[in-house]
């Protein structure tokens, strides 16, 4: 069986499975991801995004599970819709299944700050607040993040490096720019020349590692 320590890091790694942009609209369509946990691989996610530039709806649809030899020890899957208008965050919607822990969030964003609803408690973002997740570089142009799967703001800092070569196994190699994310989360996004997102690699509270490939 997984000990606890282990399943807290599983937990932590799905805290950053969903949806989320900031300025920047990336075209439509779909970012499909394999899911590997030291190497293994453990899940799939797929953030598909439609609409007009300014105006997109981002569904993503992430599934995990965790086996100890053939048997499953730990599932997880989350769901998040996150709406854009006029070029600004309007909506979140997130549910979680994390073992048969169900978790769900609503944030809405209004002339007041950002609304963030879970089932035990409501609180109030401030209004140029996003929910943290990868698929949009501009999460890390300094607006205060808050969790999709939880609804609580992040204490986060970030940093730009690269040009750099990602070359993951099974992937194609590609050019990209890192942005390191460091303090509540110890993760590294990668995006292409065109600000697409190519990668992710991050250190799980149990010492594992979580990757994504293309």
């Amino acid at each position: 069986m997984l000990s606890d320590h282990t399943r807290r890091g599983v937990l932590g790694a799905a805290l950053w499975l969903a949806a989320a942009p900031g300025a920047f609209a990336a075209p439509s369509g779909k970012l499909r991801f394999k899911v590997y946990r030291n190497g293994v691989r453990v899940g799939e996610q797929v953030t598909t995004i439609v609409g007009a530039p300014g105006a997109q709806t981002v569904t993503t649809d992430a599934r995990l599970v965790v086996k100890l030899g053939p048997v499953p020890v730990f599932r997880y899957h989350h769901h998040a819709v996150e709406r854009w208008q006029g070029g600004r965050f309007a909506s979140l919607e997130t549910t979680t299944d994390s073992n048969g822990k169900h978790e769900r969030v609503s944030a809405r964003s209004g002339p007041a700050g950002v609304a963030i609803e879970t089932a035990k408690r409501k609180t109030t973002a401030p209004a140029d607040a996003l929910p943290f997740t990868h698929w949009n570089p501009q999460v890390f142009a300094g607006a205060p993040l808050f969790n999709p799967q939880t609804g609580k703001l992040l204490k986060l800092s970030v940093s730009r490096h690269g040009p750099e070569r990602l070359a993951p196994p099974g992937s194609p190699a590609v050019t990209a720019t890192r942005w390191a994310v460091r303090g509540d989360a110890e993760i590294d996004d990668w995006y292409d020349a065109s600000g697409v997102w190519v990668g992710l690699r991050g250190k799980l509270e149990d010492g594992s590692t979580l990757e994504y490939r293309r």
